[in-house]
């Protein structure tokens, strides 16, 4: 049986822990123009000359709104017991409000009813960056009304599927969609404007409150959380300057996304750095801190930081260490630093219940001639990250699942399909699926998981 390195870890998870996969609509669907979709705001950006790399776009993807049955045989063979999935809001409301396309609701339910019936629960996320371009058309996420839309959408969603889907996420990673997306024109919508910047990261979490109601009121008995990417953040050296710089980081990459959502407001400090007036309405504030079933958390890499005053928001570089170990992404890796997190959001946050929604390596794989993968450096991330996270378990962290990212290679935003994260190899040309050796290490790790809680019984 497979074992992680520390021969305790396994003992130190629970019985009853989820061990999953995840993926989301854009990165693996494909079929942009089928089943009553409209264009999202990827489709545009995607399509617009020099925003991805080797000018890649999400058209084809991964084909999963064809091959989603093979898809989830995949996932069985695996072992897992939770998918992580998101929902395409143009595939749903396919202009942004108003009419409901019943063909997009239907393809989700099948997959849903699959996914039950291969034992996989689905941990089901509303809004994975792809909003509808009709809605960006008019003004996106820095005006209030897109929250609401994203309500209704929720609703809708909710509605559908609710019977079957007890694990809701609103909102996958806002920091991209408001950051990177607004500030620093890197992905959808492509924007470099501070003050749209922060009108969006607020009305995020406002939609995020108010889907959070929604998703409440029509399934009884739901589970929602809400999905953030965060990062252990140090100072370059021990100089004020820097010192100050990695609290600013701090500032924009965890507490501006956590501090709202439990009750804190937004961090003032942030606000000072900006320069930006929040949209803020009475009792948005209590909305924005809806109490939640749990958290998750989305790690890749941590952040060391100098003092850079001249430079974008929030003044402060990530340095290059030398002699530290790099993901194919060019992300330094540090598997402590997902421990770090988790006992930050228990003890500074007090989480009731932790999911590690995404963690995952990208390097340049490649089917060899025997037809498998050799992908031993994921093997290894997988394995000292998942030891991480028996650690923080063991120290009181409410660790419920682990959701590897990514079940496939897919659309990697704007890397295009260079970069590939999956535990399933894709060949693009042919759509040909080949689980690689971590994705067996995986599903050997979950056996022995089993087996030990099997033998404690």
């Amino acid at each position: 049986m497979t074992q992680l390195n520390d021969p305790a870890t396994l003992a130190a998870l629970p019985g009853d822990f989820a061990w999953g996969v995840a993926t989301s609509a854009y990165q693996i669907e494909g079929a942009v123009a089928e089943g009553g979709r409209a264009p999202s705001i990827w489709d545009t950006f995607s399509h617009t000359p020099g925003k991805i790399d080797n000018n890649d776009h999400g058209d084809v993807a991964c084909d999963h709104y064809h091959r989603w049955r093979e898809d989830v045989a995949l996932m069985k063979e695996l072992g897992v017991d939770s998918y992580r999935l998101s929902v395409a809001w143009p595939r749903i409301v396919p202009g942004g409000d108003g009419a409901v396309n019943q063909e997009g609701l239907d393809f989700y339910s099948r997959l849903v009813d699959a996914l039950l019936e291969a034992g996989i629960t689905p941990n089901v996320t509303l809004y994975h960056w792809d909003l509808p371009q009709a809605l960006q058309d008019r003004g996106g996420w820095p005006e209030r009304r897109t929250a609401e839309h994203f309500a209704a959408y929720a609703s809708v969603v909710a509605g559908a599927l609710g019977d079957r889907v007890k694990l809701w996420a609103t909102l996958n990673e806002p920091l991209c969609s408001a950051w990177i997306g607004h500030l620093e024109g890197k992905m959808a919508p492509g924007a470099t404007d501070i003050t749209a910047a922060v009108r969006a990261s607020y009305h995020l979490l406002l939609g995020h409150g108010l889907a959070t109601q929604a998703v409440r009121a029509a399934v009884p008995g739901a589970e929602i959380g809400i999905v953030n990417n965060l990062s252990t953040v140090e100072p370059a050296s021990r100089s004020e300057a820097d010192v100050a710089a990695a609290r600013r980081m701090d500032g924009h990459t965890n507490r501006w996304w956590l501090d709202p959502v439990h009750g804190r407001g937004f961090p003032a400090d942030m606000t000072e750095v900006y320069g930006v007036d929040l949209p803020e309405r009475a009792g948005d504030l209590a909305t924005i801190a809806q109490p939640l079933d749990w958290l998750g958390l989305n790690y890749y890499f941590p952040a060391v930081v100098t003092d850079d005053p001249h430079g974008p928001y929030p003044f402060a570089r990530q340095i290059r260490r030398p002699g530290v170990p790099r993901t194919g992404m060019d992300w330094e890796i540090d598997a402590g630093g997902i421990e770090t997190l988790l006992m930050r959001l228990t003890d500074d946050y007090g989480a009731r219940k932790l999911y590690v929604t995404e963690n995952g390596s990208a390097y340049p794989d490649a089917v060899l001639a025997d037809g498998t993968v050799d992908d031993r450096e994921r093997t290894q991330y997988l394995q000292e990250h998942l030891a991480a996270c028996a650690r923080a378990a063991r120290r009181g962290a409410p660790l419920a699942g682990y959701y590897a990212w990514s079940l496939l290679d897919n659309f990697e935003w704007a890397y295009g399909y260079d970069k590939r994260f999956g535990l399933v190899h894709v060949d693009y040309k042919t759509q040909r699926r080949t689980i690689k050796g971590s994705g067996h290490h995986y599903a050997g790790i979950i056996r022995e998981h089993r087996a030990r809680g099997a033998r404690a019984a």
